[in-house]
């Protein structure tokens, strides 16, 4: 008889941590047998009936010698990612790694590079935002070639408002040595990824990074970045925390109209012809094409979308099931956050593929000469409550 169900190890019982116990726990494919944080009380954060019935671990190690547990699902503070996702392979364990899969590209490459060791192994990242409907139906219509060759990108991603409070939470949070960057490293990867995706990678990269404008930390809360393509496509990128009610809208400027997509719709203003055609043979000076106003139905998707990807890895353990968001692509969103930062903090257009090494001695200084001091942290008390340092 055919196995049924993959057995699961999460490392971080923290925020996303806790969730995806829930996640796995809805899944007929998926089961989970074990769990791993240093901190002891973090294992409270899960309800007692499935505590009762899997291992609790304060060693990763521990973790990694269970039998039963075949993907380790890696949820902890992001400088810990390539190593942890490292260990579990050298073990023989399938694996999950929370966004961003590293803090820069250099580090991206090792786990990379480590991974090809490892085959036959299934390697996921966590870019559960690929399997929403709307962002399904923007690749379909971009690969299609309905839209055209695309000419200009604009996407303001300011609705990740985060408080003082939230950054007061954990010691790692927004710091050089603790997290390694600010939005564009802990908030934005989903749309970082989400842009190499539709729109491939830019050949340069030039923008704007503020540090601590809205908020008393030491990284990036604010990000303006220009991006050009070598066919002459142009992109704006456009975030911050510190930004209520914020925006989460893109648009894209293609040969057959313009596409917006906002609050989980899509519209479609379509040319009735192609704007380089028209412009090259209509005789007029001020006309331009007819176009229609076209709603695109987007259905909504009921399940998790992090529930998606521990799914869809359970079925291509399984199955063969190709995966929604293999992990050696992780490294192209990181590399856009990384050459926006870069860029921002250096005043420098940065050519694109970056040097990741320029960018590791960048960080390294960062880390080295930074003076911030934290203030004093909320209780633990109120960590539990809905905080952790774990993730």
């Amino acid at each position: 008889m055919s196995k049924k169900t993959v057995g699961y190890g999460i490392i971080g019982i923290g925020n996303m941590g806790t969730e995806h116990v829930k996640f796995i726990n809805n899944l007929k494919n998926s089961e989970l047998i074990a769990v791993c944080d240093i901190d002891p009380d973090a294992f409270e954060r899960i309800d007692e009936k499935t505590r009762e019935r899997i291992q609790c671990y304060t060693c990763a190690d521990d973790l990694f010698k269970n039998p039963d547990v075949e993907v380790v699902l890696i949820a902890v503070p992001h400088y810990d990612h390539p190593d942890l996702a490292i260990a579990a392979m050298e073990h023989g364990k399938h694996i999950i790694v929370e966004k961003p899969i590293a803090v820069h590209k250099a580090e991206a490459q090792r786990l990379i590079d480590a991974a090809k060791n490892y085959p036959d192994l299934v390697k996921s990242a966590m870019f559960c935002q690929r399997t929403i409907p709307a962002h399904i139906k923007i690749k379909n219509m971009i690969e299609s070639g309905e839209l055209g060759q695309i000419r200009r990108v604009n996407w303001t991603v300011t609705d990740w408002f985060r408080s003082q409070y939230y950054y007061d939470s954990g010691d790692w949070r927004a710091s050089w040595r603790g997290e390694g960057g600010g939005v564009l490293l802990n908030q934005c990867p989903h749309q970082l990824d989400l842009m190499q995706w539709f729109f491939g990678m830019p050949t340069k990269v030039r923008a704007t990074a503020k540090l601590g404008k809205f908020h008393d930390i030491e990284v990036e809360d604010e990000v303006n970045a220009y991006l050009e393509d070598a066919d002459g496509k142009v992109a704006n990128f456009i975030t911050t925390t510190g930004e209520a009610p914020g925006t989460n809208r893109l648009e894209i400027a293609a040969e057959r109209g313009r596409v917006i997509m906002e609050k989980g719709t899509i519209q479609f203003l379509r040319n009735e012809t192609e704007m380089t055609e028209y412009s090259m043979n209509h005789k007029g000076d001020f006309s331009r094409p007819e176009y229609w106003e076209c709603n695109i139905p987007v259905k909504k998707e009921a399940r998790p979308m992090h529930q998606i990807i521990i799914e869809n890895v359970s079925d291509a353990i399984l199955k063969g099931t190709a995966l929604i968001a293999p992990m050696e692509e992780g490294i192209r969103g990181l590399e856009l956050g990384n050459a926006m930062l870069l860029s921002g903090l250096t005043d420098a257009t940065i050519e694109m593929p970056m040097d990741a090494a320029v960018y590791a001695e960048m960080l390294q200084k960062l880390i080295a000469t930074s003076k911030y001091q934290k203030k004093a942290p909320v209780s633990k008390k109120e960590i539990a409550a809905g905080f952790s340092s774990s993730y």
